[in-house]
């Protein structure tokens, strides 16, 4: 009974691999097709280069159906918005717009704070900026306005240019904050329009690529070490200290024991209602993850803890009974424009770059990610030129440097947003606010703000579990991760920047140099070529070598292309080759004396000839036949020379003498190499002459190189690069590794090519 219950279990088993080996016969498949190299291919394809109209002439052109297409692409709003579908998407819009409005007002005051800025400046950010974005944007779903990242990169600027000690008071050293203030809107508000004008300037010419320099691990490292940043910044708010402005280097460290220091200095009323209004905001959010499924609109904890503190504040008098700050005056109605400084602009434009750049790959990113959600596609182009239009505008009338927001977006999209209608929607609710009813928070207790903004750094403080991630996926982006976030804690967000982009750059050299290279065998019964270290059964074919790179080959890594190459097949190249010319010389040297020798032996010979002379003639008859006996005896040393040459040539032909193996040197175990640039995407002068001496050392050392799978650009630059010439043609190019290594044995040691030869799969 037992041996039955085990043997069913066996046998299905069994049942199944014969199943899965039939299945894999049926979905075998047989080519027969004539074996091609590079020449053959190209006249079989009827290869030409491509043909197109050059992109400067598009551009050129002008028309009216030309004029209506840039006026969409730059003005997106026209397109969609004529197309609108009122019945299905307005109300989903107007909640999703008022949701967004109530989570933006208490973000706007708070992270005003942030920059450095009397709160009423984060509500005309949240206000300009947004319904700018309405009308140029081209994502439907992301938040544009205040955000943590952007307005901390803005306070470390305003607060290293305008510091509180530059404006102290000479009588009782207390700090003008009035004027303080002032100097602080000037420089974000200049700030703002530079960063605008980079980011148009830069979508105007199509640099929207700039971005993909900044990696997924360098984002998240660079936003999780800005989080501690501005955790760092609100200490101050939430333990009621007084500190002095820090920037630059080290400013976090400074930071840090500055708060340590007057630590018994802290205000307990503010550490109370900090405490309070922060454990409030953290339970509204559990019980909103708790009943989404059964709330309609998440509970607007953010709005209800501004109008509570603000209520309970004025109630009991926080700021005069218990020392806790609050916001103070809240002017109404809206600022007028005001024009940036040009003094500030060179103070300012290596700040102005990095926030442009951080800004809009952030923004972009988020854009990216609810696009592919929703099926619609993110100009990134004009992405740049919508969010630089929004800072620019919003710098004219006050604002700071915006971006969107992780969170706001992702309630934008999980209230039924469908539309930047959302967007506008609550830019209307702020600018309500800013006209009438921003003098009601006047009382509201700075504390409460830097709790907020500390409960919503929970997202991108949880980014910190990607160094375990990171560990087990890829241990290069976890070395971008960790080399961005301490850079950016240690030299500050601008000069963290900075080095975290030329560290991922030189780290992406290192790994261009660092290939992996592999020598290939052949997969039994198959045209595939696999690394026979990863594949077991991968065999050489013999006499034949295959080799290839992981990467592209260019002037950084051509030398230790060549290097592992040779290595990688096993024979000492340059040693043969420095062998082999060494005996080639002492052979030519031999020779020589050799001739040299028979020369002087055959002279001698000549010389001690003697010639009859007889006693009865006269003077001039001896005289006469010493001439004529001189002259015969050179004519016969000069055919002797003659002669003698011609032996050692014909000798040095029948013997051959300059091979590996009449040397007597050992012979390499390979006949043919077979270099797969399947990798190659380009071929630089460098790279050329490197692949030229590869041919000219395996020849030397009677090994043919052959190159496969080739593509067309790589083809195209080789033959402008003069490559090509008597003894390297494009039959020594195919089309596959396959085609290579069947040419290859059936010529193991010919240079003659023959069209009739079929490969068979």
């Amino acid at each position: 009974m037992g041996l039955s219950e085990t043997s069913g279990p066996r046998d299905t088993q069994v049942l199944l691999a014969m199943t899965e080996t039939v299945e894999l016969r049926r979905r075998d498949y047989h080519v027969e097709r004539p074996l091609l190299n590079q020449k053959q291919l190209e006249e079989l394809g009827r290869w030409g280069p491509a043909t197109g109209t050059p992109h400067w002439r598009t551009w050129l052109q002008c028309s009216h159906a030309r004029a209506r297409a840039l006026l969409l692409q730059y003005l997106p709003v026209l397109a969609w918005l004529p197309q609108y579908p009122v019945r299905e998407w307005l109300l989903g819009d107007l909640l999703s717009g008022l949701s967004v409005a109530i989570m933006q007002l208490p973000q706007g005051l708070a992270y005003a704070l942030l920059a450095g800025l009397p709160p009423v400046f984060g509500l005309y950010s949240s206000f300009y900026p947004v319904f700018i974005y309405f009308l140029f944007g081209t994502s439907r779903h992301i938040s544009v306005g205040t955000f943590a990242v952007m307005s901390v990169m803005v306070g470390s600027v305003t607060e290293s240019l305008a510091p509180d000690e530059a404006f102290l008071q000479s009588p009782n050293s207390t700090v003008d904050e009035a004027a303080r203030d002032a100097a602080r809107v000037q420089l974000a508000s200049t700030l703002s329009v530079l960063v605008g004008l980079f980011q148009v300037g830069l979508g105007l010419v199509h640099f929207g690529f700039v971005v993909t320099y900044l990696s997924e691990p360098l984002v998240r490292g660079y936003t999780t070490a800005a989080a501690v940043q501005v955790f760092v910044s609100q200490l101050k708010y939430v333990f009621g200290l007084h500190l002095r402005s820090s920037s630059g280097p080290l400013s976090l460290i400074y930071t840090v024991i500055e708060v340590c220091r007057k630590l018994p200095q802290s205000v307990i009323g503010t550490i109370v209602t900090a405490v309070v209004a922060g454990v409030v905001l953290v339970l509204v959010k559990l019980l909103n993850d708790k009943l989404q499924r059964y709330l309609p609109l998440p509970l607007p904890g953010e709005l209800l803890m501004l109008i509570g503190a603000t209520g309970i504040s004025y109630g009991v008098g926080l700021k005069h009974r218990f020392g806790v700050d609050v916001v103070g005056n809240i002017p109404t109605g809206l600022a007028p424009p005001m024009a940036p400084s040009p003094q500030l602009f060179a103070k300012l434009v290596g700040n102005a770059f990095t926030i442009a750049v951080v800004g809009f790959a952030i923004a972009i990113s988020l854009g990216k990610i609810f696009a592919l959600r929703h099926g619609y596609r993110v100009d990134s182009n004009q992405e740049l030129v919508a969010l630089g239009l929004s800072n620019l505008v919003g710098g004219c009338f006050q604002c700071f440097p915006v971006s969107c927001s992780m969170s706001r977006s992702l309630v934008q999209e999980s209230t039924g947003g469908n539309t930047q209608v959302a967007g506008a929607i609550s830019s209307l609710f702020i600018l309500i606010i800013i006209l009438k009813l921003g003098e009601l928070f006047q009382d509201l207790p700075k504390a409460v703000l830097a709790a907020t903004i500390i409960v919503n750094l929970k997202g991108m403080l949880k980014q910190f579990a990607d160094i375990c991630s990171l560990w087990k996926a890829n241990r290069v982006d976890l070395l971008i991760w960790l080399a961005t976030f301490v850079a950016t804690l240690l030299l500050n967000l601008d000069l963290g920047l900075a080095v975290a982009v030329v560290f991922s750059l030189l780290l992406l050299v290192v790994r261009m140099q660092l290939p992996h290279y592999s020598v290939l065998g052949q997969v039994p019964d198959t045209d595939i070529y696999r690394d026979m270290a990863e594949y077991l059964e991968a065999k050489e074919v013999p006499g034949v070598k295959v080799f290839r790179s992981s990467a592209t080959m260019c002037f950084a890594n051509a030398e230790l292309y060549s290097d592992a190459l040779k290595q990688r097949c096993g024979v000492d190249v340059d040693r043969l080759i420095s062998r082999k010319k060494k005996l080639l010389r002492k052979q030519e040297l031999k020779l020589k004396r050799l001739q040299k020798e028979k020369l002087q032996k055959e002279t001698a010979v000549s010389m001690c000839t003697t010639t009859s002379i007889h006693v009865n003639t006269s003077d001039g008859d001896i005289d006469s036949n010493n001439v004529d006996g001189s002259k015969a005896k050179q004519a016969s040393t000069e055919s002797k020379l003659e002669d003698t040459a011609a032996n050692g040539q014909e000798e040095a032909k029948a013997a051959n003498p300059s091979t590996l193996k009449a040397l007597g040197l050992p012979q390499p175990d390979f006949h043919s190499l077979i270099l797969d640039m399947g990798a190659l995407s380009f071929m630089d002068t460098v790279c050329l002459k490197s692949l030229k001496n590869i041919f000219r050392d395996f020849q030397e050392i009677e090994v043919e190189v052959y190159m496969a799978a080739c593509h067309t650009p790589v083809v195209a630059q080789l033959e402008a690069g003069q490559f090509f010439d008597a003894s390297i043609t494009k039959q020594h190019l195919f089309a596959s590794v396959h085609d290579a290594v069947i040419f290859a044995l059936q010529h193991p040691r010919s240079n003659q090519v023959s069209p009739v030869l079929v490969t068979k799969l």
